[in-house]
């Protein structure tokens, strides 16, 4: 709502000194049986024809509240509200409330706050039912400002205590991610309700904090089976957010778990629910179970054949990706630039160049999508893992778009692996001003010059970040085992067992040489004998997760490895061998991908 469509008392309240009470009664009892927005307009034309004026109070609520309750996903309701609210000479605070409810719920939220300021300005006081909606406005706009003056005005009228303004609170600062205050309100909350349990799992599933989601699961299942707390059972919003939290650390158990719950409960025909449980098997490397929720669904939109899409892209089956892809298109779904992406990333990791650039042509000739920056990402991943590390340089060069600090780091780590030294020198420089600081670009110069040989270079590379206080991110590899998850680092002896850890690698160590391994130290940026590059290697922690899993579980067992950085050459020849001479599929998910290893052969082809 504009400012110049604030109600004008002045021109309208002579047009109510004539009513029709029968026709104002009979219209508002019409407008409460209504069940569909389309049968608004003709009720309020009886109305007018009948001498209720336009701008009557009494028919301005019950029409404003008929207009923004029956309001479908295919309607906007809000100009045709706003027209009427317009004509309203003196709105109550009623009326108000029902134009924020209107805009928080719709598209464009952002003219609330202005109905907001309106309501002030008329001196109507805000009652407790303003905020909840004010509150949800800012949280869909994401803004932490606005949000935050709303809370004042909500602790100045003293309307901040109400279970409602709570809930919404949480949500607004927990998808700001703003966690701490989130948590802090949360805990202060003397009475909680499912809303506000479901609100700060989502903020911390959505903000990538997949223990405090389970940790905070846990709490909750405990404390609905306490006779003295509130009785809460998890609903399908709540089961979204654990196993949004369960695949991001590939707790596959778990999951697991969790979907037979959803079975019992009746959750699992909820489609956002279908859509989760395919992104949970798909991030932890169970292509089949992804494909058996996806078929399971009573209703697939195209946010479901998108994430199968993906993550049958990320498992490294780019060719049923695509099979899958021509599928969706044959059911006449419309593919959204998400879509696209899961293709590109389909044909980046199978190294389909031109297959590649036959899709992204088609995203603006048959689909209308512009390219956006991660669209043109996915193009340099696709030359770059190619070892098309020129004609990559040259593509990020001639872009439509100003190229981000991802694109350039995309180049420098091709440069890496395809050990191209003066262009990983350029994106080197780029990045160096556009995300200074960034250790992860370090780590990737580093691995460039030491697989040239420059030694000297690669020691001033770590003594500058020394000196700049840039620290590398360790490696991290988490293995679930009988519903607990166990974190491993490089070097790791912090386990209970892991004098026991130690001395499989050895056994395994022995094995793999009788196999003919041969170490790939290349990559290990220090300039020291081989000898200790391969016990550096030996120690890594994915090695340390299997070989913990090979203990721990029978023959025959899968292992599931989840991995915060890319796997290095050498331990992606040693996965390779173990799955073969101990007779296990091995599942490792890194940083950018799926590894699925069996009989010594790997999902990605050793095309990664």
């Amino acid at each position: 709502m504009r400012p110049e469509q604030a109600p004008n008392i002045a021109s309208q309240s002579a047009a109510l000194s004539s009513l029709n009470p029968a026709a104002l009664r009979r219209g508002v009892a019409l407008l409460r049986t209504c069940n569909s927005l389309p049968r608004v307009k003709p009720i309020h034309a009886l109305c007018i024809r009948r001498g209720v004026p336009l701008g009557h109070p009494g028919l301005a609520k019950h029409l404003l509240f008929a207009i923004v309750s029956l309001a479908s996903d295919d309607d906007d309701p809000m100009p045709y509200a706003s027209a009427v609210f317009a004509r309203v000479p003196v709105p109550g605070v009623f009326a108000y409330n029902t134009m924020i409810r209107g805009y928080a719920e719709s598209p464009r939220p952002l003219p609330a706050l202005d109905v907001h300021r309106f309501m002030l300005a008329a001196a109507v006081p805000p009652a407790g039912h303003t905020y909840p909606f004010l509150l949800k406005a800012c949280a869909k706009l994401l803004s932490l400002r606005d949000g935050e003056r709303v809370h004042c005005r909500a602790v100045k009228d003293g309307n901040d205590t109400s279970l409602f303004v709570r809930n919404t609170l949480v949500h607004l600062y927990s998808v700001c991610g703003v966690l701490e205050i989130a948590h802090k309100m949360f805990d202060e909350m003397p009475q909680r309700s499912l809303v506000s349990w479901n609100s700060v799992l989502n903020g911390y599933a959505i903000n990538g904090k997949p223990n405090e989601v389970l940790t905070l699961f846990k709490e909750m299942m405990i404390m609905t089976n306490r006779k003295d707390a509130p009785h809460v059972e998890p609903d399908g919003f709540t089961m979204v957010s654990l196993l949004c939290a369960c695949a991001e650390m590939g707790a596959l158990g778990l999951g697991r778990r969790a979907h037979a719950y959803l079975f019992k409960r009746g959750f699992n025909l909820d489609t956002h629910v279908g859509n989760a449980l395919i992104d949970l098997y798909a991030k932890c490397g169970s292509v089949t179970e992804a494909y058996k929720a996806f078929d399971e669904m009573d209703e697939r939109t195209v946010v479901s054949w998108t994430s199968l899409i993906h993550g049958l892209a990320v498992n490294g089956f780019g060719e049923q990706s695509l099979d899958l892809f021509h599928e969706m298109e044959r059911e006449s779904l419309v593919p959204t630039g998400i879509t696209l992406i899961g293709v590109l990333y389909a044909c980046s990791h199978c190294g389909l160049v031109d297959e590649g650039f036959k899709y992204f042509n088609r995203m603006t000739k048959d689909y209308g999508i512009a390219p956006k920056i991660d669209h043109y990402g996915c193009m340099v991943d696709l030359l770059g893992r190619a070892g098309l590390v020129e004609r990559a340089h040259d593509y990020i060069d001639n872009m439509p778009v100003e190229p981000n600090a991802v694109i350039w780091r995309t180049l420098l780590g091709a440069c890496a692996v395809h050990k191209s030294l003066a262009i990983g020198e350029v994106a080197w420089a780029k990045l160096v001003n556009m995300d200074p600081g960034h250790c992860g670009d370090y780590v990737l110069l580093s691995n460039l010059y030491a697989a040239v040989g420059q030694w000297g270079t690669v020691h001033n590379l770590r003594r500058s970040m020394l000196d700049g206080g840039v620290k590398k991110k360790p490696g991290c590899g988490l293995v679930e085992l009988r519903n607990c998850v166990y974190e491993f680092v490089m070097g790791d002896r912090s386990h209970a067992e892991s004098n026991q850890i130690y001395d499989l690698l050895e056994v395994i160590a022995t094995r793999l040489r009788l196999e003919g391994y041969v170490p790939c130290t290349s990559n290990v940026l220090a300039d020291i004998e081989e000898e200790e590059k391969e016990t550096a290697l030996n120690y890594h922690s994915e090695r340390l997760a299997i070989a913990f899993s090979l203990l721990k579980t029978t023959p025959g067992t899968p292992i599931r490895i989840v991995k915060n950085l890319r796997v290095c050459a050498d331990c992606h020849l040693v996965t390779k061998l173990i799955s073969k001479v101990y007779e296990r599929e091995i599942i490792v998910r890194d940083r950018t991908r799926f590894h699925h290893f069996r009989d010594a052969f790997c999902s990605c082809k050793d095309y990664w």
